[in-house]
This record gives C-alpha cells, sequence and structure tokens, in this order.
C-alpha cells in the first residue's frame, strides 16, 4: 500500500510532495526494522543494512514506474531540449525523494537513544569513519565520531586538485555502478542512492552532535555539494534506465530507439559534467564556508 501513495505522474506535477512520500518510507523502514528485528541476535547486527533494504523497497515501484514513464516520452518527442525539460520533471521528483530520506535518516540519528542509533546506523558510521579516521575507525564508531570533526580548510589549489581527483575517482565508479544496476535491473540504481542517502544522513548528524552546529549547518555543509552530486547518479540512473525499459519493450527493433540512445547519452554527459562540478564544490566551496 505504501509504495502506491503516489504515481509518476502527479509527481511530476507536484514534485515537492515527494519529500514527504521520501520521508515517510525512511521513517517507516526504520520503524519496522526496530519493531521486528531489533531483538534478533542476528538481524540486530545487520539493521543499518535492512533500514537501506526496507527503503528501496518502498522506492522501487515508484522509480520503476517513473523510468518507464519517461521512456514513453522519448518515442514520442523528436526534440532533444524538449526531451530534457521534461525529464528534469522526474530529476525533480527523484531529488525531493532522495531530500525526504536524508532528513527521515537524519531525524531518527538524532532523535532516537544513542544505543538505538549505534546498532540503525552501525554499517554507516564505520562508513564515515572509514573516511574521516581510517586509523582509529573503532573508537570513532564508538564516540559517533565525536572529536574527529575538523573544521574545513580550503587546500592549496595544487593540492586541492589533487583532492578533486581522489573524490571524482571514487564518485565516478558509483556513478557507473548506478548506470549499469540501472541498466541491469531497470530500478537497481535505487539501492546505491538510498545508502548515500543513509550514509550522508549520518555524517550530518555526527556533525551535528560533534560541533554542537544549529541544524541547519549541518544540513547545508553535506547539501551544497551532495545535491550536485546525487543529481549526476539520478540522471545516470535515468538514462541507465530508459535503455533498459526499451530493451524490455522490444523499442530496439524500431528507429525511434536511436532517439532513446541519444538521449541516454546526453543525460550520461550531463551527470558526468554535474559530478565534476560537485567535486570542485566540495574541495573549493565547503571548506570555504564550513
Amino acid at each position: 500500500m505504501l509504495e502506491s501513495i503516489i504515481n509518476p505522474k502527479k509527481a511530476e506535477r507536484h514534485p515537492w510532495e515527494m519529500f514527504f512520500i521520501g520521508l515517510l518510507y525512511s521513517l517507516v523502514a526504520v520503524f519496522i526494522v526496530d519493531l521486528i528485528f531489533m531483538k534478533n541476535i542476528s538481524f540486530s547486527q545487520h539493521s543499518s543494512i535492512l533500514i537501506v533494504i526496507f527503503t528501496v523497497m518502498l522506492c522501487i515501484p515508484f522509480m520503476y514506474f517513473l523510468i518507464k514513464y519517461e521512456e514513453k516520452k522519448d518515442l514520442v518527442i523528436d526534440k532533444e531540449k524538449t526531451l530534457l525539460k521534461e525529464h528534469g520533471k522526474a530529476l525533480k521528483a527523484f531529488a525531493w525523494l532522495f531530500l525526504g530520506t536524508i532528513i527521515g535518516f537524519f531525524l531518527a540519528f538524532i532523535l532516537l537513544p544513542s544505543n538505538i542509533t549505534a546498532i540503525n546506523f552501525d554499517t554507516q558510521l564505520r562508513t564515515y569513519c572509514s573516511i574521516n579516521m581510517p586509523s582509529n575507525v573503532e573508537n570513532c564508531v564508538k564516540n559517533f565520531g565525536a572529536g574527529f570533526i575538523e573544521k574545513g580548510r580550503v587546500p592549496a589549489f595544487g593540492a586541492g586538485l589533487q583532492q578533486v581527483v581522489q573524490i571524482l575517482t571514487n564518485n565516478f565508479f558509483v556513478l557507473l555502478f548506478a548506470l549499469l544496476f540501472s541498466f541491469i535491473f531497470g530500478f537497481g540504481a535505487i539501492f546505491i542512492l538510498i545508502w548515500n542517502s543513509s550514509v550522508i544522513a549520518t555524517a550530518m548528524g555526527i556533525f551535528l552532535k560533534g560541533t554542537l552546529a544549529r541544524t541547519h549547518l549541518s544540513l547545508l555543509r553535506y547539501l551544497i555539494h551532495g545535491i550536485p552530486e546525487m543529481l549526476s547518479y539520478f540522471i545516470a540512473a535515468l538514462g541507465g534506465g530508459i535503455i533498459a525499459i526499451a530493451v524490455i519493450r522490444h523499442h530496439y527493433k524500431e528507429k525511434k530507439f536511436w532517439n532513446v540512445l541519444q538521449d541516454s547519452v546526453d543525460l550520461i554527459i550531463i551527470a558526468i559534467v554535474l559530478l565534476i562540478v560537485s567535486a570542485f564544490m566540495e574541495v573549493f566551496l565547503t571548506p570555504l564556508l564550513f
């Protein structure tokens, strides 16, 4: 029932409503896992992954039908500018859904008791600590990252470029997986996107608790560069998903398939450009503000 609350057409007309859908899905996933699996010794050790999986399960129907809806547009609309404008409606819906899941996970992180949070976000905490404190992961996880948050510093241009390259190397792999998962499964990229959503929410929660910063600062610290980065993954997922749906429905036998292919390539190029922009923002802009 919950996964059918909203349909793609309505989502494109009122994309902001997807924020509340994402918020609901993530909170429901946390509630289900804590209610059903928390007392089970085996399952409780994997609560952090189960929360992501349940959120993904709720999002799958919407994402599948939205990609299917976008593929139909490729067969009807010939002008690329018009197509990209139409796809923009879907991307807005994706973005609001993603933002809603971030806020949902973020609220669960900061409002639930510390012992529950440690279980619910164990894998995400370890991911954060392995990046920010690789030499002392266990202590970082135990203290929720406290003491390991440094005020950002804008690096020199040469050192900054090296950081950009490192970030892009990692993010291009994520982009590639989003593209491949979307192509192979049609909606497979949603797992990567929701996982990243939970990691960003965890980082925001750590920043809020570790610095006693105001909530909106913890949001802005990660969303400034996080939004274009995640949009690039959404766009790549949409491009791969459109091709997958076209192949499934045997549209590759039609001349229109080349329009679909060209549209997908354009989306992937836009995704790469956005990913590069977000990496420069992460290195040179976010530290300047925070």
